[in-house]
């Protein structure tokens, strides 16, 4: 998995604090597997609105983003008021589609969970691919996430 590579002139690894609350554990008080896609998709959402781009103002264009392809990685589990940050990099940029590679680290700098996500853009009403809006691309490979 390329997880960890940051590819160097397109972003910085944009950094999301996480804490774990007891709805996200199981019985044992660990963090609950689905609760890891979770966290990736806050902090995707947040690096997004940290260049201004507001999925809600795309909602109502009928232009919406779409998980296509996920690989992901359980190393080793967080617990009940774990704090936890999710790093995400954005590991390939195309017109439609968006590789992010994240990961969700404890205090230490220890990898819990990776993933790596492939992103599509779509058309809301015809549920089909469509470009990224060109203020999107360009925010994304000039911004400092």
């Amino acid at each position: 998995m390329g997880c960890g590579i940051n590819l160097q002139g397109l972003s910085k690894p944009f950094k999301w604090p996480v804490t774990v609350y007891y709805e996200d554990t199981d019985a044992g008080g660990v963090v609950y597997h689905s609760n890891y896609l979770k966290f990736f998709e806050r902090a995707r959402t947040e690096m997004l609105r940290s260049i201004g781009v507001s999925q809600q103002v795309l909602l109502e264009q009928s232009i919406g983003f779409v998980v296509r392809h996920m690989e992901i990685d359980f190393i080793q589990g967080a617990r009940l008021d774990d704090s936890l940050q999710v790093i995400t990099n954005i590991y390939e940029l195309k017109r439609a589609t968006l590789v992010f590679c994240q990961e969700i680290v404890n205090p230490d700098g220890k990898a819990l969970c990776k993933a790596l996500v492939k992103v599509a853009c779509i058309d809301n009403q015809k549920m089909k691919p469509k470009a990224m809006p060109t203020f999107i691309l360009t925010e994304l490979t000039n911004s400092d996430c």
